[in-house]
């Protein structure tokens, strides 16, 4: 399977987790847990949907493709570590949710250089 392919399987069980994620904190969460529910599902899909994007932009190259697996693996992170701290009561997981964060910011950041460095009708 081409690495493009891999990264759209991924970003889209990212989706889908985020819509069951936020469809559990819309009717069966507790306030307190339905906020980072909330707030980790948002950041999830962005993300995945940023990795899709990613992953169809011929122009992008190994920058682009890169950009996509942080954008999902950190949203993914992200999104686990406060669903572990609103469900399971696992505070120690708030140390883990900036590495997802840092990792969604460097995908972010790798998008600014990967249009830099694309051709300018490829970008």
């Amino acid at each position: 399977m081409r690495s493009y392919r891999k990264l759209l399987v991924f970003a889209g069980f990212n989706g889908a987790m985020a819509v069951a994620l936020g469809a559990f904190a819309a009717h069966g969460a507790a306030p307190a847990v339905k906020t980072l529910l909330t707030t980790g599902g948002q950041y999830q899909m962005v993300h995945a949907a940023l990795a899709v994007a990613l992953a169809l932009w011929n122009g992008g190259g190994r920058l682009a493709r890169l950009a996509g697996w942080l954008a999902a693996a950190g949203g993914l992170i992200f999104c686990l570590a406060l669903a572990m701290i609103g469900l399971l009561s696992l505070p120690v997981m708030g140390a883990v949710a900036p590495i997802g964060g840092v990792m969604m910011i460097a995908a972010w950041c790798l998008v600014v250089v990967a249009s830099l460095k694309a051709a300018p009708n490829n970008a």
